[in-house]
């Protein structure tokens, strides 16, 4: 049987490097930004890669990623 994507969770995670690698976009900048520091919201712009201790379960949940 085929497998589902779990569409939340690719919303939320965008790609997949060539290690296998999760990337995600980091949280805090997206709203109420007037209090943060302009190096919190300049690293906040780039992709985080996600722990490779979540690395099974993404794979379950996005499979053709």
């Amino acid at each position: 049987m085929k497998q589902k994507t779990h569409k939340a969770a690719s919303k939320r995670i965008q790609k997949r490097t060539k290690r296998g690698q999760f990337l995600a976009r980091t949280m805090s900048a997206q709203h109420r930004t007037s209090g943060k520091s302009a190096r919190t919201l300049q690293r906040s712009r780039k992709l985080q890669s996600l722990s490779s201790a979540n690395r099974r379960r993404l794979t379950k949940l996005l499979p053709y990623q």
